[in-house]
């Protein structure tokens, strides 16, 4: 192996790196220095005659990035990857297999890991689809990570460091840019830091875009907090002599005593959300008490209580109850000397470490029970990430999903048992149940909390203990789609009450598929068996099984022509020869294509609005010409039975027209839904010509949309992106009033 880390001879180390590599030494023994030294190499070559926005070599940024995962002291397998993270997007010449040859599929994992997914050129697109676009991209690079990242935390350590150093380096790009990168990064990548808990990084995210989205206050609150510093550095230095005299006192070792200084965004969302002044915030002030292990916590906790007077309902236990992120400390509030509220932070210095560090602390575990400790407390997060990451949905929807359960302020709340569940705020049973196992929400029936019979809808606190109560023949109540509050819970239901429409579906698509196997003269017994149905499921795009098929016929999304050429195996001509082709004329009207039928009126029949790819059948009327009716239509059913001399087969080609179809969309009620149904269909090029919205009284809506499509191509895939937005329960397509 040694000849894979071999460096030309004319190179020279630079400074940078050469200090850096001085850092890990004096971390780690064990170091494989060699093998980074050769990392860097390699992305120095890559990299060469790369600049940044600054004008700097970009080199200079995948060690500065390297510099900051080495201060939360990971492994050389992370350092590596951070050094080569951009090589695979940026550097042509350098292939995944070049990686994992010289340094390992682990460390070809995490660079794939973050490396962003390519766009495509935008250039044809208004503004409005190319901001949509770029939602697309930002939403499908970040389920990319989330997969990877459940895979092996280490990729996301990585992307944070990445970011962290992006926003040090922000100034230099355009201010929209700016914008946009600090809006990203407050709303997803600082709460991800949350979770992980790497406090370290979350801080100064929040600081650095709290300067960029809001500078007018970003200025004013740093010269407040400078000048209100002296006073209060003056306050602690005061406490922590009282304090270390205290400790002395009682004969009890203390490793630290130290001020733990409230961050700037931490500040102005107090102001903004308490609506208070600066100067109404007194507890500015906070302590951290590091000591050797968790009794002397519990010792230093008595003394800060003898030495201060409590502030009741002040005290959290975290060492006992520790946060899912690991997270493990003693919080409680005192009055200060000077009157004010006063916070102080009592751990060890092994928690110290989880709790600035969080994940990456993981990695520093080499043995024993500090690392299972830690993998335990990692497996909940890692069934998250590989939940979220994994559901197919739209992008829009993923985000808005991530943001409200992974991202959004949590509530911690705990089972009889004393297990951690983290749950988005004014979560509810209901949510507690679906997080758990999805089973028990399915067969929820009632909940206690804290011993008490409380109702589904109730609102869960921090440290609530949850005990639920099943019935193993109960079901969901269309009604908790009002409250519940994870994304996650609401997906579930969605997707049980398809399930319940999907029988229905599923029925008209198979009397759709009778009714034309009749006409053919064949008995549909022979062919719409469940294996045949599955076959055809096998031949089409999102149908897995025959109930897909079935129910996306019975919904519009599916030819029932198509299917029945697939149940046949064969494509027949069951058209006479005298067929006869539907086309559009520059004036928009309709009329025939074939010689010897020339001059006729042809309408588009009201009850069924049949467009192009339909099946098609021509009606002709007394003195009306003819009128085109799609094949299931009822009323087109009943001239087969009664007046089958006045039909006319017709075939009707996709012309590059639009036509307007009727839908009905049912789906969980709630605020902003009009404008996510209408960004979807502006997504698919749609336009709306006509929206009425029904609230029912089972808290859910009837959106009726008449939208102009070009054919039942466009309007399947209009149908499916719909169907697939997380609120939506189902979408059909509908027939006129005049239908029988």
């Amino acid at each position: 192996m040694v000849a894979a880390y071999e460096i030309s001879h004319d190179w020279e180390e630079p400074e940078d790196l050469h200090a850096l590599l001085q850092i890990i030494r004096q971390q780690r023994d064990d170091a494989n220095v060699r093998r980074i030294r050769y990392a860097y190499f390699i992305a120095e070559r890559a990299h060469a005659g790369q600049m940044r926005k600054s004008g700097e070599p970009y080199i200079l940024h995948p060690l500065a990035v390297a510099k900051i995962v080495v201060e939360l002291r990971m492994d050389d397998d992370t350092i590596v990857a951070t050094l080569l993270h951009d090589v695979l997007e940026d550097c042509p010449d350098v292939k995944p297999e070049l990686i994992a040859k010289e340094f390992g599929e682990d460390v070809l994992a995490m660079v794939e890991g973050v490396t962003k997914l390519t766009s495509s050129s935008h250039g044809d697109l208004t503004h409005r689809q190319r901001v949509a676009a770029e939602t697309t991209r930002t939403a499908e690079t970040l389920r990319k990570m989330l997969l990877a990242m459940a895979k092996d935390f280490r990729v996301m350590v990585i992307k944070l460091a990445d970011r962290l150093h992006n926003m040090q380096t922000l100034k230099s790009l355009p201010p929209e840019k700016q914008m946009r990168i600090a809006n990203e990064t407050l709303n997803i990548y600082a709460p991800l830091a949350a979770r992980l808990g790497i406090w370290q990084i979350k801080w100064q995210l929040e600081d650095l875009s709290f300067e960029v989205l809001h500078p007018g206050e970003f200025k004013e609150i740093s010269e407040l907090v400078a000048k209100a510093r002296p006073l209060r550095e003056m306050e602690l230095k005061e406490s922590i002599l009282a304090l270390k005299q205290r400790f002395e006192d009682r004969g009890m070792k203390v490793l630290e005593i130290r001020g733990r200084p409230k961050h700037l965004y931490s500040i102005f969302n107090k102001i903004v959300q308490q609506n208070t002044r600066f100067e109404e915030i007194y507890d500015l002030l906070a302590l951290r008490i590091i000591v050797e292990n968790v009794s002397d916590c519990y010792l230093a906790l008595g003394v800060v209580h003898e030495t201060y007077m409590p502030i009741p309902g002040k005290f959290y236990d975290y060492i006992a109850r520790a946060k899912p992120n690991g997270y493990q400390s003693l919080h409680t509030k005192v009055v200060s000397p000077s009157g004010d509220p006063m916070e102080v932070q009592i751990r060890t210095k092994a928690m110290h470490e989880v709790a600035e560090y969080g994940v990456a602390a993981h990695y520093t575990y080499k043995e024993g029970t500090g690392a299972t400790d830690e993998t335990k407390r990692l497996s909940t997060l890692r069934e998250q990430l590989f939940d979220w990451s994994s559901d197919q949905r739209l992008s829009s929807d993923f985000l808005r999903t991530v943001s409200t359960d992974l991202f959004s302020e949590q509530t911690f709340v705990f089972t009889p048992k004393g297990d951690v569940i983290d749950l988005p705020k004014d979560s509810t049973p209901v949510d507690f149940a679906f997080r758990v196992h999805t089973q028990l929400g399915m067969t929820l029936v009632g909940a206690k909390v804290n011993g008490l019979i409380v109702s589904l809808s109730s609102k869960l606190k921090n440290g609530d203990v949850i005990e639920l109560l099943t019935r193993s023949n109960a079901s969901p109540s269309l009604d908790w789609l009002e409250f519940v509050k994870s994304a996650h819970t609401r997906s579930k239901l969605r997707t049980y009450f398809r399930k319940l429409t999907k029988n229905e579906d599923a029925q008209r698509g198979r009397e759709a598929l009778e009714k034309e196997l009749r006409y053919l003269g064949l008995d549909p017994k022979m062919f719409l068996g469940e294996d045949k149905l599955d076959k055809v499921a096998d031949q089409i795009d999102s149908c897995e099984t025959a109930m897909d098929v079935l129910a996306k016929v019975g919904l519009g999304m599916l030819s029932v022509h198509s299917v029945v050429t697939r149940l046949r195996g064969t494509v027949t001509d069951r058209t006479p020869v005298d067929r006869i082709e539907v086309s559009k004329t520059k004036e928009g009207k309709l009329t025939l294509v074939t010689s010897g039928i020339d001059n006729v009126m042809l309408t588009r029949a009201k009850c069924c609005s049949a467009i192009p790819g339909d099946e098609v059948v021509g009606y002709v009327t007394r003195g009306r010409g003819i009128m085109i009716h799609r094949k299931v239509c009822p009323n087109a059913i009943a001239y087969v039975a009664n007046e089958p001399e006045r039909l006319i087969p017709f075939t009707w080609a996709s012309d590059g027209n639009v036509y307007a179809v009727a839908l009905k969309i049912v789906s969980v009620n709630r605020t902003g839904l009009l404008m996510d149904i209408s960004t979807i269909l502006g997504e698919s090029k749609t336009n709306v010509s006509a929206l009425k919205v029904k609230t029912l009284a089972n808290h859910t809506a009837e959106i009726d949309v008449t939208a102009d499509v070009r054919d039942t191509d466009h309007l399947s895939q209009v149908m499916t992106k719909i169907s697939n937005f997380s609120d939506v329960i189902a979408i059909t397509r509908m027939f006129g009033r005049s239908a029988r």
